[in-house]
């Protein structure tokens, strides 16, 4: 029996990512793995593979695109969670590249302000205090849950 769904992330200055991702799970059937702890994951029995990291310089984290690189299968339906000091569509290229190397149908995108303290952000203070908001959170649920219903038609 195939399982339904899993997001990839990796959540490693705020914990942006990580409430994201949770948020999606305490309301959703869905499998989360974390990257920074495991490296390995058979992703073949799911249905929907969703990746999910804060920006690092328009660019998923290194530990997603590598988990991505060496786990996702051919052909499968995949979507994209991001948080970022600066929400911009580029953000996704690095991710997006991978999953369109591997013949993936990309099924949706997902982005939101994160607070922000990485490179020159942390001279200031940081930027996007507060973020993600419980608006947010619950947009993000949202999304996944219109793309869940959307892969079961």
């Amino acid at each position: 029996m195939k399982k339904k769904s899993v997001i990839v992330f990796a959540s490693t200055h705020h914990n942006n990512t990580r409430k994201v991702v949770e948020a999606v799970a305490q309301e959703c059937d869905i499998e989360l793995v974390d990257a920074t702890k495991t490296h390995t994951k058979d992703l073949s029995e799911y249905e929907l593979i969703g990746f999910a990291s804060g920006i690092f310089y328009t660019k998923f984290s290194e530990q997603v695109l590598k988990f991505a690189r060496e786990n996702l299968v051919a052909n499968k339906k995949v979507f994209f969670i991001a948080t970022a000091g600066n929400p911009i569509d580029i953000n996704f290229r690095s991710i997006a590249d991978i999953a369109k190397e591997k013949n993936c149908e990309e099924v949706g995108r997902f982005q939101c302000k994160g607070f922000d303290t990485y490179g020159p952000f942390k001279l200031v203070g940081g930027i996007q205090k507060g973020h993600p908001t419980e608006e947010e959170l619950k947009a993000v649920v949202d999304f996944y849950k219109k793309i869940a219903a959307a892969d079961k038609d």
